[in-house]
């Protein structure tokens, strides 16, 4: 929804401390962290009117969105 904040830390506020940890020894998760709030950054800024892309082009950051913070979830939390 516009105006909603999708960092990680909102997301999941109850890993707050795991993810600080993987963030810094876990290069991998750290990559996928940038990227990800990247990626929200840039859809809060469509969502604001600061950029108007097509609507596929939206819908297509969303589920890269989605995309990432499902393989981040499943780094926070081992199987």
């Amino acid at each position: 929804m516009f105006g909603e904040h999708h960092d990680l830390h909102h997301e999941f506020p109850e890993y707050s401390d795991r993810i600080h940890q993987l963030k810094v020894q876990n290069n991998r998760f750290a990559k996928l962290f940038d990227e990800y709030h990247a990626v929200d950054r840039e859809v809060r800024r469509i969502e604001q009117g600061l950029e108007t892309p097509s609507d596929e082009y939206i819908e297509g950051l969303k589920k890269k969105r989605l995309a990432l913070k499902d393989q981040l979830f499943g780094m926070l939390v081992p199987a």
